[in-house]
């Protein structure tokens, strides 16, 4: 989860009220935070937030938040939005590059040390999760005195405009970006295939921004800036709406004032738009998840509590949500902040009134007692996480892609999906240890998910120079002994294995695991540099609900 760092005289000058910090360590958390740190010789403090608040990515927002939780606010912080005038043009070029984008003016905003650090924090944890490394999200943030509007965003060809890039002296066109300049090392498998590349112009033609990659030298932010222009863009305008919200209302909370841009695209619109979101959340619903018999007006004083406008209208309280409350996308999140405003230390505690025994489960033990096999083989275990990608799952290892388990908001592009296999998981793991000695085996028995189903799988690899199928072989044949069940190999075409090199295990007429050399590319996709031979067995369908016993 991302962390926070700001100086505590900083958050107490916008918060407008004096607070000793030790007060404060003790009421963020019961705003749904993690207070990370406090060192009272710098001043430096540290507030870890989950993935779903955003707007409290900065001082300026965790101030907003506090505000209102402490009762010197109440209820929806409104901001206006001047016409600023500017126009920006979207051309239709970028549609199949990177489709969306927003922006915004804030003017004359106090370029301090503190508001330089919170931005470029901000940017740097909204790139991160909203973002997923830019992918999604991306901020760029410009002097609007250094350029001509009315600006223009489209796609151009890779090599035929050049310019300097931030913190660079020479210029270069948009592939030499990619090629050379950090940034464009690091993000530019974003535009991996794309043949013509996204950029953001002034009337005079100069360049603000190549995003996602990295903004133009001219138009870079220092004290001396007086007047920003905002643009974000991304493949989901929801996304880029409330990050652009997120931005340009920190600016604001230090007195900078904000002004909309007009967008001429397929269709015609005004950034940012500040409006708040209406919700219509019904008493009963909320007071039967909190376990609780709030009245409407105390109900409504607890959303106020937590930035929100409330009113009971007939067993119902009409909510107005923040535009900065990305998180609010159905009534329970609503009920999470009733939660919060009520206080829950409040809840108290209570007793279970039924008193149970717990068990391990049968197949737990079992996994339990394949993990002291393994390493009566010579085998270390190693755990990983159950979350993996599409990438690494199939492509990696040279498999057709089938339906998984995806996560519907992945932090990390590392974890979209729960995995179907454990084999990608291990070569991962012999990735990161590939610069201790040889030989390695590992094995893990873990959990993957097969159509929709839970399934209990071991899998084992072995790197070293020598590493083949007979080494497979004889791990299989040996493990398939040990868990007492009749099997046989069968040869098979798997496209993870060297061809001729790979096998199926058989067990009453079904398949329940296969081993082998792994094939070249998938140990080149691993960046790995030894032969590697693996094996994966399907325990629930070797044992089918029987105990194993050692002895």
């Amino acid at each position: 989860m991302p962390v926070i760092t700001f100086g505590y005289r900083d958050l107490i000058h916008l918060i407008g009220k004096e607070y000793p910090a030790e007060e404060l360590i003790g009421i963020i958390p019961m705003m749904g935070a993690d207070f990370h740190h406090f060192d009272p010789a710098t001043g430096e403090m540290g507030v870890e937030f989950f993935p779903d608040r955003p707007d409290n990515y900065s001082v300026e927002g965790v101030a907003r938040s506090l505000r209102t939780f402490l009762g010197l606010e109440k209820g929806l912080r409104r901001y206006h939005v001047a016409d600023s005038g500017i126009i920006m043009k979207v051309e239709r070029s970028v549609e199949a590059v990177r489709p969306y984008t927003v922006a915004g003016v804030v003017r004359d905003v106090n370029m301090t040390d503190e508001l330089i650090r919170s931005l470029m924090e901000l940017q740097e944890k909204v790139h991160l999760t909203v973002g997923r490394k830019r992918q999604k999200v991306s901020v760029g943030i410009h002097d609007l005195d250094m350029v001509k509007p009315p600006f223009v965003y489209k796609a151009v060809d890779p090599e035929s405009l050049s310019f300097v890039p931030l913190a660079k002296e020479e210029s270069m066109n948009l592939r030499e970006i990619l090629q050379r300049h950090e940034k464009g090392i690091d993000y530019a498998f974003i535009l991996e295939g794309k043949s013509k590349y996204p950029v953001i112009l002034d009337a005079e033609g100069q360049v603000l921004s190549f995003p996602p990659i990295i903004n133009g030298r001219l138009t870079t932010v220092t004290e001396n800036t007086k007047n920003i222009f905002i643009d974000v863009t991304g493949t989901d305008f929801n996304a880029i709406s409330g990050v652009l919200n997120i931005v340009a209302t920190a600016m604001a909370e230090r007195g900078a004032s904000i002004e909309s841009v007009k967008l001429e695209s397929r269709r015609k619109m005004t950034t940012p738009d500040l409006e708040p979101t209406a919700w219509n959340l019904s008493m009963k619903y909320a007071n039967q998840w909190l376990g609780l018999s709030l009245s409407p007006e105390e109900m409504a004083s607890c959303l106020e509590r937590m930035g929100f406008d409330a009113r009971p209208e007939k067993g119902k309280l009409r909510v107005l949500a923040p535009a900065t409350r990305m998180d609010i996308l159905h009534p329970v999140d609503l009920v999470e902040d009733v939660a919060k405003g009520y206080g829950y230390a409040r809840f108290g505690a209570k007793m279970p009134e039924v008193h149970s025994i717990g068990s391990e489960r049968p197949i737990e033990r079992t996994a339990d007692l394949v993990r002291q096999m393994m390493v009566g083989h010579g085998y270390y275990e190693v755990t990983t996480l159950t979350l993996s990608s599409k990438r690494e799952q199939f492509e990696a290892m040279r498999l057709p892609s089938r339906e998984v388990v995806e996560i519907l908001n992945p932090i990390t592009e590392d974890h979209d999906c729960l995995r179907v296999s454990l084999l990608p998981s291990l070569m991962a793991v012999l990735r990161k240890s590939k610069h201790r000695d040889l030989p390695q085996r590992m094995f893990e028995v873990g959990d993957v998910v097969v159509d929709w189903k839970r399934r209990k799988h071991l899998a084992a690899v072995s790197i070293h120079f020598k590493a083949s199928f007979t080494e497979a072989k004889s791990l299989a044949e040996g493990v398939m002994h040990d868990l007492a069940t009749e099997f046989k190999v069968e040869p098979c075409d798997l496209a993870a294995y060297i061809p001729g090199r790979a096998a199926c295990i058989m067990a009453d007429g079904a398949k329940v695991g296969h081993f082998g050399e792994l094939h070249p590319q998938v140990i080149l996709d691993f960046e790995l540099g030894y032969p590697v031979a693996a094996l994966e067995l399907d325990l629930d369908a070797v044992l089918k609900g029987r105990m194993l016993r050692l002895i």
